[in-house]
Formats: structure tokens, C-alpha cells, sequence
């Protein structure tokens, strides 16, 4: 029964990760000690974005750090980076919906329709970094990329869902 169960909720977050939006991926130091980071430290030098967005992606950042057991203090163990980039995407999508064939058959001469469509969006991604404090050494990174940034109401939502997919990651599992 147990086996099972286990399968179950394997299968369920399988299923839900599967069906994020989001590009997720994390790196980090083999040789810290992630168990001996208990505070840390925001600095936003390096954060690009709005009031709104900043309030919303470091609020989201210090929650996610809360959840793992992490404190805010003057002198961290932890300086936590966080930036934030967009570039321009653009679609093209081909289409032959219809046509018809002319003398020859299939390998013949015709008309036929085909329609190719173009759009453009921006796409905003997240980086986290953890640097010690003590070594000023990164230790761990997630980023997490495919934010609707031209969707004000879309951004406002998917915000939070990437940095909890981001901080997900954090510890790592050795």
C-alpha cells in the first residue's frame, strides 16, 4: 500500500512541475555546507525593475528563504543577490491549412495556401544568487525564465509561482 502511495504523490508533482511555464534550473557549490546558513541579507544593487516588481520579487524572495529557516540579520551568512533580465522573443508559426492540387496529382502543379505568422513578446527571467559571506563565494543560483513581462496582471501572478519554483531547489539534495 505504501508503495503505491508513494507512486501516487510521485506521480502528482510530476504532474504539477510538468505544467509550469517556467525554465527552472539551479547550480551550487559541492563543497558548502548549506545546513551552517541560518541568516541572511538582501542586496538589490543589481536589481533592474520597477518599484512594484521589485516590492513584489524580494517580498516573494525573503518569504521562500523564511519557509527554509532563514533570518534576516545585519551580519548574514548569506548575501542574497537578485537580478532580473528580459529579452525579446519572436514566434513564427507556419501553417498550410488547405490546398488543392493541380494536373499531376500530388506531384503535380497546383495552388495551394500556406500562412506564416509572426509576434513578438518580452520575456522576463529571475536570478537568485547566495553568496557566503564570510568567502564572498556564490554557493548556490537558481534561474527561472519565461515571465510574461508585457502582461501586467499575468506578471503580477507568475512573479511568486517562479521564485517558489526557483527556491524549490534550495538546499540542494546531495
Amino acid at each position: 500500500m505504501k508503495k503505491y502511495l508513494y507512486a501516487l504523490m510521485a506521480s502528482a508533482v510530476l504532474g504539477v512541475t510538468a505544467c509550469s511555464p517556467f525554465q527552472v534550473r539551479s547550480d551550487y557549490a559541492e563543497t558548502a555546507t548549506f545546513s551552517n546558513y541560518k541568516t541572511y541579507k538582501l542586496r538589490i544593487d543589481d536589481l533592474k525593475l520597477n518599484d512594484l516588481d521589485k516590492d513584489r520579487v524580494l517580498n516573494e524572495v525573503s518569504k521562500q528563504l523564511q519557509t527554509k529557516g532563514l533570518s534576516v540579520a545585519e551580519n548574514p551568512d548569506l548575501i542574497v543577490n537578485v537580478k532580473a533580465n528580459h529579452k525579446k522573443i519572436t514566434d513564427v508559426q507556419n501553417r498550410t491549412p488547405y490546398g488543392m492540387y493541380g494536373w499531376g496529382g500530388p506531384f503535380g502543379w497546383g495552388v495551394g495556401m500556406s500562412r506564416t505568422w509572426t509576434s513578438q513578446h518580452n520575456e522576463g527571467a529571475l536570478i537568485i544568487d547566495l553568496i557566503d559571506s564570510k568567502t564572498q563565494k556564490l554557493v548556490w543560483q537558481g534561474i527561472g525564465s519565461g515571465i510574461s513581462v508585457d502582461a501586467p496582471k499575468a506578471k503580477q501572478k507568475q512573479i511568486p509561482q517562479i521564485v517558489e519554483e526557483i527556491m524549490a531547489n534550495y538546499p540542494p539534495k546531495k
